[in-house]
């Protein structure tokens, strides 16, 4: 009734708009979530690599580093930000931050990736540190489990140049506005960062719970293609490539008959676009990179699988490294624990997905990424109080604070029990299947 009343007094432009973003940030992270599952399953699978992770992670395990690295007093330079020591209940930590995400990722097929900044800053780790890490936990994994050889010849090389020369720099940007912020004040760039999260999980998350209710009354909304399924022309593409400003770049000469041309500057112009992304929000380049390349570049599904693939290992490489490891950002421990967490949960994930109700799966991302708004939007009054913006008691702000964390992962404790409880109860019939 709520979403009846609301949708009925929006005008039908605005609505459209919203709908029409929503689609397009879905496709988003689902085209990542189905990158990430085949590059999990490529570690999985090679036992060399499995094997070069736990020989990471054990020394971490054994020895408790809370008076090996007493003597590090801070990391990333800032003692009111980063964690002053590593423990091993840290570590643990982030390997169910990572464990979580991947179960989302692999049950759901999408925004596993948006929560896991969140979550980081839930647990304690700040926000730059946070997004520098899960920036390279995102890196590492491409780099080990990348099948880009397999699809080369999918690869628009000239497309790929343009892209990575414009996400090469929106990386810089990215990462000099929250350094810059960071450097100014670490309060500011904490309620900069999670400012960011709440608005873009509040806005996935209530859109998805209006689609996950109009699917319960029998009327399924129109959820697209995740992973641009056709490769039909929209408006805004047909004028992009009308487009003639030099460099123009040809692409799809196998497809289409001479090919289809959009100019360079279009195309640098998007990769800025998702190179600020990742280096804002600690993303990855890839969530973005596909629906723009299917529904504004107009470049057809399979070039763009094989781009995709290979810009988010130089995207979030150069994001990772050239703005945020060089400085100190970087939590390597936690990033060798995310990894391991993610690789176990998006396989348990995604076979579950066999033996529960599609729409059970709609409702729980809803879900997830309401409670992950919830999160970051309580962190909120705390810091404009801290910064003297709001005349507000700090016992409120605590309790405000205390009760987002509690419900973030409360539902995130609640799902993956769930999920796990249809895995192992359906054991069986999974190993018949297989």
């Amino acid at each position: 009734m709520f979403f009846a009343v609301f949708s009925a007094n929006i005008p039908g432009g605005v609505m459209s708009f919203g709908r029409s973003l929503y689609q397009f940030l879905l496709s988003s992270s689902q085209a990542y979530a189905k990158w990430d599952l085949e590059v999990s399953t490529s570690i999985i699978k090679n036992r060399k690599k499995m094997l070069f992770l736990l020989a990471l992670a054990a020394p971490i395990l054994l020895v408790c580093g809370a008076e090996a690295y007493e003597a590090h007093e801070m990391l990333g330079g800032k003692s009111a930000y980063a964690p002053a020591f590593y423990t091993t209940t840290i570590f643990l930590a982030s390997i169910a931050v990572g464990l979580a995400a991947g179960l989302i990722t692999g049950c759901i097929g999408a925004g596993g990736g948006f929560i896991i900044t969140p979550a980081l800053m839930a647990a304690g780790v700040k926000g730059i540190l946070a997004v520098g890490t899960d920036l390279f936990h995102i890196f590492a994994k491409a780099i080990m489990g990348t099948t880009v050889h397999k699809k080369l010849g999918n690869v628009s090389v000239k497309l790929a140049i343009a892209f990575l020369v414009g996400s090469g720099a929106g990386t810089f940007v990215g990462g000099a506005i929250n350094k810059g912020l960071y450097n100014a004040d670490p309060l500011l760039s904490e309620m900069f960062i999670s400012t960011i999260y709440a608005v873009l999980l509040g806005f996935l998350g209530f859109y998805a719970l209006f689609d996950f209710l109009k699917a319960t009354r029998g009327t399924q909304a129109d959820s697209g293609d995740a992973h641009g399924g056709t490769a039909g022309m929209t408006g805004l593409s047909v004028k992009l490539q009308s487009l003639t400003v030099p460099p123009m770049i040809t692409f799809d000469e196998d497809l289409v008959p001479g090919g289809r041309r959009i100019s360079g500057w279009i195309v640098a112009a998007g990769g800025v676009v998702v190179g600020m992304l990742a280096a804002i929000m600690g993303v990855g380049g890839g969530f973005v990179t596909f629906p723009m390349f299917v529904y504004i570049f107009g470049v057809s599904s399979m070039t763009t699988v094989g781009t995709d693939i290979l810009q988010i290992i130089f995207t979030a490489g150069l994001a990772s490294v050239g703005q945020y490891a060089i400085y100190g950002y970087v939590f390597y421990t936690l990033a060798v624990g995310m990894l391991l967490g993610s690789l176990l949960g998006i396989q348990v994930g995604a076979l579950t997905t066999k033996v529960v109700k599609g729409v059970h799966i709609r409702g729980f991302y809803a879900v997830s990424i309401i409670s992950g708004f919830i999160n970051r939007a309580a962190t909120l009054p705390k810091k404009l109080v801290e910064m003297e913006y709001l005349d507000w008691s700090m016992s409120v702000v605590n309790v405000i604070e205390d009760v987002g964390n509690v419900i973030f992962w409360v539902v995130v404790a609640f799902f993956g029990l769930w999920v796990f409880s249809k895995f192992f109860l359906n054991l069986g019939k999974l190993r018949g299947e297989a």
